[in-house]
């Protein structure tokens, strides 16, 4: 209904733009046209002067143009595709996790930030996180980073967990795992909290 209430009105617009300039061509009615009890019919003087310095000066009147605008968002079914499309959502992963010992902690979980959906059990705060990594360069080549080969990790065992994260992080594609087998892999998960569980 709304919709058509506006096509209506720029219609409107339109007709009225092109009626107007083409009734004021015929130039303006003079005083001296219309009064009470006169029934003069001699030529009637013109307030526009056709001929001297001033004729140029007279505009040369016609329909004008009248855009019709794009409808607003509100009229376009509420989804804004007068613009452009839906913007989609830029953060999709799927959390696997095993052998945490935690209770709750293991299994597979989906995750959508912009907005926060899914089955993850701390879905808005994984969500913050990912925003704080993202937020700085160092923050989004490292987060999800495998640990290079031939770095010196402390010999620290940190427990049987494991998790694998695919999906998409603000439109980059994520492929990887991480488990906490030595001081690096512990370092690396803890930073990846609460994306995944804490199992300190």
């Amino acid at each position: 209904m709304l919709r058509r209430l506006a096509l209506t009105a720029v219609v409107s617009l339109a007709a009225l733009a092109t009626a107007v300039p083409a009734s004021t061509a015929s130039g303006p009615v003079s005083s001296g046209s219309v009064s009470s009890g006169s029934t003069s019919s001699g030529p009637v003087a013109s307030a526009v002067p056709t001929t001297g310095p001033f004729a140029a000066a007279r505009p040369s009147l016609g329909p004008l143009p009248l855009p019709v605008p794009p409808l607003p968002g509100f009229l376009d079914g509420g989804e804004g595709k007068g613009t452009g499309e839906a913007n989609e959502v830029l953060t999709r992963l799927t959390v696997s996790v095993e052998n945490t010992g935690v209770a709750g902690a293991d299994g597979t979980f989906e995750l959508e930030c912009g907005p926060t959906g899914g089955s993850h059990p701390r879905g808005q705060a994984a969500c913050d996180r990912l925003a704080e990594a993202g937020a700085t360069r160092a923050g989004r080549q490292e987060l999800f980073r495998p640990t290079p080969e031939g770095t010196m990790c402390t010999m620290i065992h940190g427990g049987d967990a494991t998790a694998r994260i695919v999906g998409t992080w603000e439109g980059r594609a994520v492929d990887t795992t991480a488990s906490r087998r030595d001081g690096c892999e512990i370092a690396r998960w803890n930073s990846l909290v609460p994306v995944l569980p804490d199992v300190r």
